[in-house]
């Protein structure tokens, strides 16, 4: 089914993901959502991606959401009685992961956009780390056009990447932004005067980018979006828990000879995923294959040199976890340590977690192989 909305291919580390439904003006439905959520997990999961570019076919990047959806609203988001608003904050709340997983992948994404990016689109575009555009591009937030309000992350991000006041205008009148004035208040890096240029734009940047080690890439994409959402105190805690977790310095003396040398210095692609841990609330979507059984994470061998985010994503082993440590799973010290061994996240959590906790966690999970 993806075909029938997207053309992907991959070469040098580079991903190209183009919206293909130019005679439907690129219009998003469910399945769409679905799909997009999909390919990119996949990407991500494979580390061998160290840049994702997003464009499209046709005259529009996308004019949004499917109005065939709207169609059939009254079934697919019934807020008719308490139990069905809850059934319709579950399948918001998968629909906002289908972009959401932009924001998480490792990698950058770049979206090129030409004509028009309206609605969904623009949700789509502002979870992305840059954008371009087109001489001919404009932006524009439809929803209260339609009497609703924008749902699916723009009203979150947007005015994190332009003026506030910009961002209001926008969502409150429906308005159009037009290129020239996207890159005047920073919402687009570039323009380019045609598609072509575009796209030859977008591959060039992307190219730059998968040259850098995906380490440092991928290091930096999480301290700026960890920075994005937290305060500046907050943030160079957690950069020092995060340097000191990647920090490679194989990777920098490559990095080094490669410059000394003038050549291309030579790095490693990103290990595997191992787990993606639960699929987000989706299945809400009833979007055929795409959520045909959601995933569980298997079950492995934990310890406690296993990661944080892969103890706290079993359910077996955080209840250990939990057992040893109360509350532990929401602290804010461990919530920035997901991606370190327990044992190492221990070292910076300034007593929180015991030698003694330790032992007995590694006996309690080691019980469950």
């Amino acid at each position: 089914m993806n075909d029938q909305y997207f053309r992907l291919s991959t070469e040098a580390g580079i991903a190209h993901l183009q919206l293909n439904r130019p005679d439907r003006l690129n219009v998003m439905d469910l399945a769409f959502y679905a799909g997009l959520r999909e390919i990119v997990q996949t990407l991500d999961t494979s580390g061998e991606v160290r840049v994702l570019v997003i464009s499209s076919t046709g005259k529009h990047f996308s004019a949004g959401m499917d109005f065939e959806v709207f169609a059939n609203i009254s079934n697919d988001f019934d807020t008719s009685s308490p139990r069905k608003r809850l059934g319709f904050q579950r399948a918001l709340a998968g629909l906002m992961d289908c972009f959401d997983v932009l924001d998480k992948a490792r990698f950058p994404v770049i979206c090129a956009v030409q004509g028009g990016c309206i609605g969904g689109g623009l949700d789509l575009a502002v979870a992305c780390d840059i954008r371009v555009c087109t001489a001919d591009a404009f932006f524009c937030l439809q929803e209260t056009q339609i009497g609703m309000v924008a749902d699916l992350g723009v009203l979150q991000r947007l005015p994190k990447l332009i003026p506030a006041g910009v961002a209001r205008q926008m969502a409150y009148t429906s308005e159009r932004l037009s290129a020239e004035r996207a890159l005047a208040v920073g919402l687009v890096n570039a323009v380019l005067p045609d598609a072509d240029a575009l796209q030859h734009h977008a591959m060039e940047l992307a190219r730059s980018i998968a040259s850098k080690s995906p380490l440092a890439v991928a290091g930096s994409k999480t301290a700026m979006n960890f920075a994005r959402d937290h305060g500046t105190a907050e943030s160079l805690q957690h950069m020092a828990l995060l340097q000191s977790a990647i920090f490679d310095t194989a990777e920098l003396s490559e990095a080094i000879a490669g410059w000394q040398a003038r050549r291309a210095p030579r790095f490693e692609a990103l290990p595997p995923l191992q787990s993606q841990g639960e699929r987000p609330a989706s299945a809400d979507l009833q979007t055929s294959a795409h959520t045909d059984g959601i995933r569980e994470k298997t079950l492995m061998s934990y310890s406690i040199e296993s990661t944080v985010g892969d103890l706290l994503e079993s359910a077996a082993a955080k209840a250990i976890v939990e057992k040893h440590l109360p509350g532990i799973s929401s602290h804010p010290q461990i919530g920035m340590a997901r991606g370190m061994a327990l044992t190492t996240a221990a070292k910076f959590t300034d007593g929180l977690i015991s030698q003694d906790a330790l032992e007995k966690i590694d006996a309690d999970l080691k019980a469950l192989d």
